[in-house]
């Protein structure tokens, strides 16, 4: 059987395409590499959790606020 190191038209046209067709799906793999990592740090909360201090000032008086006009029903309705 002689060997063959020659590539027929069909064979080349082939590689050609099963190398074009790797190269497609290694780029759609890598774009959703990509678009999994940036939605990931758009999940991320980071240092968003920590509220400034004007905020939590706020807060709190809006909260004593509500306390205020709950007690004040509650204590209305007893007497």
């Amino acid at each position: 059987m002689p060997k063959r190191d020659a590539l027929t038209d069909d064979e080349r046209a082939e590689l050609e395409r099963l190398r074009a067709e790797k190269a497609a799906q290694e780029e759609m793999a890598e774009a959703h590499a990509k678009r999994v990592a940036r939605e990931r740090a758009l999940m991320d909360p980071g240092d968003d959790l920590s509220m400034p201090l004007g905020q939590k000032i706020v807060l709190a008086v809006v909260a004593l606020a509500v306390l205020i006009a709950v007690a004040m029903v509650v204590l209305s309705a007893r007497g």
